[in-house]
Formats: C-alpha cells, sequence, structure tokens
C-alpha cells in the first residue's frame, strides 16, 4: 500500500495527463480536420482510448486510477477506500484536471486562461451523462481486475460515439474542459447540470451492481429435502 501522498500525487498527475490527452488531441484534431468535426471526433476517440489505457494501467497500481470523483466516491460508498480520503482525492483530481487544461493551452501557444463557450446542455444530453457515467462505473465494477484497463478504455471509446454527451463521464473532465474554449470545452455555466447527472449515474450503477452482486438461493438449495 502507498502513503496517501504517494496516492495522491498518483491521481493529479492522472488526472492533469487525461485531461491534456482529451483536450490536446482536441485541439489538434480540429487545427488538422478542416472544419470536418466528424474526422475531429474520431481522432480525440482513439487519443483518448489510447491514453485512458495506458494511464491506468501505470497508476492503477499506485492509487487506483480512479482520475474521477464518480469513480472516488462509489469505492468510499461500497467501504472499498476510507471515507476520510475521499475530499483529498477530489480535490487533487479537480487540480489536476485544471492544470492539464493549462498545460495544452501552453503546448499550442494559446490563451493559458481560458473558458468555454461550448454549449452542452439539455434532458438528451443530461441522459446521455447519465447512461456514460453508470455504464463506465459498471465496467469498472464488474469487468475482470486484469481487463478493467483495456475494458474501461474500449467503453469510453464506444460511449463518445453512443452517447449525446459524448462521454464526459466524469466530474473532474467536465470542471477542467470548462478551461478550454475548444473542440472538447464546455460552457461553464453547463457544468454543474453535468456533475449533477454524472453523480445519478453513479449512483444507478452502484443500485445495478448490488443487484447484480447479490446471492440467491440455488437451484439445490430450493429444492425440497426429502429428509423433512
Amino acid at each position: 500500500m502507498y502513503s496517501l501522498p504517494k496516492r495522491l500525487g498518483a491521481e493529479f498527475l492522472g488526472t492533469l495527463l487525461l485531461l491534456a490527452i482529451v483536450i490536446g488531441s482536441g485541439v489538434m484534431a480540429e487545427n488538422l480536420s478542416e472544419g470536418n468535426n466528424g474526422v475531429a471526433l474520431i481522432a480525440n476517440t482513439l487519443a483518448t482510448v489510447f491514453g485512458l489505457y495506458i494511464l491506468i494501467e501505470v497508476f492503477d497500481p499506485i492509487s487506483g486510477a480512479h482520475f474521477n470523483p464518480v469513480v472516488t466516491l462509489s469505492m468510499v460508498l461500497l467501504k472499498r477506500q476510507p471515507g476520510s480520503e475521499l475530499l483529498p482525492y477530489i480535490v487533487v483530481q479537480l487540480v489536476g484536471a485544471f492544470f492539464g487544461a493549462i498545460l495544452v493551452h501552453q503546448m499550442f501557444d494559446m490563451e493559458l486562461l481560458q473558458f468555454s463557450e461550448k454549449a452542452r446542455t439539455g434532458w438528451g444530453i443530461w441522459t446521455g451523462e447519465i447512461v456514460a457515467t453508470a455504464g463506465l462505473l459498471l465496467v469498472i465494477l464488474m469487468a475482470k481486475a486484469e481487463r478493467v484497463s483495456g475494458m474501461v478504455a474500449c467503453y469510453i471509446g464506444a460511449a463518445y460515439w453512443f452517447t449525446s454527451s459524448t462521454s464526459f463521464a466524469n466530474p473532474a473532465a467536465a470542471f477542467g474542459r470548462q478551461f478550454s474554449n475548444s473542440f472538447a470545452g464546455i460552457a461553464p455555466a453547463d457544468v454543474p447540470a453535468y456533475v449533477v447527472f454524472e453523480v445519478i449515474g453513479g449512483l444507478l450503477a452502484l443500485v445495478l451492481y448490488k443487484a447484480f452482486s447479490a446471492k440467491h438461493p440455488t437451484a439445490t438449495s430450493q429444492a425440497p429435502n426429502p429428509a423433512a
């Protein structure tokens, strides 16, 4: 078990790099796609899938590779992590997400501090965030441990395309992406709703996980006892 400071450092760095991958690939894709949003989204998706897989493989042994307040909250509710670590984890995830956006702007010679003007709102999009987050958490909780990194990356890649919200599925991602007026950005006014519906999706996943994990009597145990 790594010390809490080392685990927090891993969560900070992992979330920073995740946001740098998501936002940076969006900037590059937008610059090269000549206005073709479909091509830009394909490039953004592929970079996110590959990058997320690597980040989970690298940081999972240290911090659990949450990079996501909903994941941390779920681990606390399932008593897999002490409640005292919830706030520190969330703080470093949010700070990491912010600096991930700043790092991208530095790399691409953009204004360092900016706010997105990209509106992402409405019941359809919010429903998409519920689906994206619930699906992500179910994969994390139900996949075999040795396959989690690949399955999470693949799910997020698919959810970029089948959800109306392009699958943020992460309050830290929503928080960080508001600071970039680029392809992957989200208007600050739309962030609170995203966070609310992501948390709803996470709680829904916990209910489903509990339901699927509940032990039911086997056919043998239900058979009448001839000795009775």
